[in-house]
């Protein structure tokens, strides 16, 4: 999905699945300064991407774009066969040469070196202080829970507070997780937990935190990541009782399902 200065942008496709633009939808609302703000929904969305930041360069028209997910962030390096898909999704962007980009929290430091003009938005810790004061939070007594190396290096500089980290026990052959562990233990049972990452899929991996948690003393134990796919419907996590509650945004999840009373989704601006 495309929004042009807060304005969604509709397109509609020839019989033969090429792609109709409305320029004089985009004339109407371009003005001195513009504001495009791009959600990843599927590959074909690049391209639309493409057709409306050529058609503001045609009318003379310099913008701006937000980036709610960067798609194929998680594929920052080649590994075996695989192809550095960042690196090229990145060249596209820079090809339509936005005046900026603001991308909301990439899965790595990798997606703003290979973006021109770039800037991040850290959306995992915009939403740690409303949801540490939903949940009561005492930073005396509970902590947070990074569930890997990664996480730890994004959100482990955040003073003030306790922290726990997860070390994955990966089968490298596979590629699969086999367990978790806990580096570090609580000081007494009964804290409240929350774990802390960019980016969940099915779930597993904050599963295996949860448990582990729960086996250390965690009484609750929630969730915060920036972007959920909607893939978290498929997996057991909005109906386990390992995790109180997931809060997340709608830079990638459609809505809440039938979990409305255990997932709480926080809007992004730019429309």
């Amino acid at each position: 999905m495309i929004w042009l200065n807060g304005e969604p942008l509709t397109f509609t496709t020839f019989p033969n699945g090429e792609t109709l633009v409305d320029g004089e939808r985009i004339r109407t609302l371009a003005g001195e300064r513009n504001e495009v703000t791009f959600k990843y929904e599927q590959d074909g969305d690049l391209l639309k991407l493409y057709f409306v930041r050529s058609h503001l360069d045609d009318l003379r028209h310099s913008a701006s774009l937000t980036v709610q997910y960067m798609p194929y962030s998680r594929m920052d390096r080649t590994s075996g066969g695989s192809v550095f898909t960042l690196k090229h999704v990145a060249k596209l962007l820079n090809a339509m040469n936005f005046d900026e980009v603001t991308i909301l929290e990439p899965h790595s430091d990798v997606t703003p070196a290979l973006v021109d003009r770039s800037r991040v938005r850290p959306v995992t810790l915009e939403l740690l202080g409303p949801v540490l004061k939903d949940i009561g939070f005492d930073a005396e007594k509970d902590y947070l829970f990074f569930p890997d190396a990664g996480a730890q290096k994004r959100y482990g500089h955040i003073p003030g507070y306790k922290q726990l980290v997860g070390f994955k026990r990966r089968d490298f052959q596979t590629g699969r997780i086999e367990g978790l562990e806990v580096v570090g233990r609580a000081e007494a049972e009964g804290f409240k937990a929350v774990i802390l990452d960019d980016l969940c899929s099915y779930g597993g991996t904050f599963l295996l935190s949860a448990e582990r948690l729960r086996e250390l003393g965690a009484s609750n134990v929630y969730l915060v990541v920036a972007h959920c796919e909607n893939s978290i419907h498929e997996g057991k996590l909005p109906t386990s009782p390992l995790i109180d509650r997931v809060y997340t945004t709608d830079t990638l999840l459609s809505d809440t399902g039938a979990h409305s009373d255990r997932i709480r989704i926080f809007p992004q601006g730019g429309y």
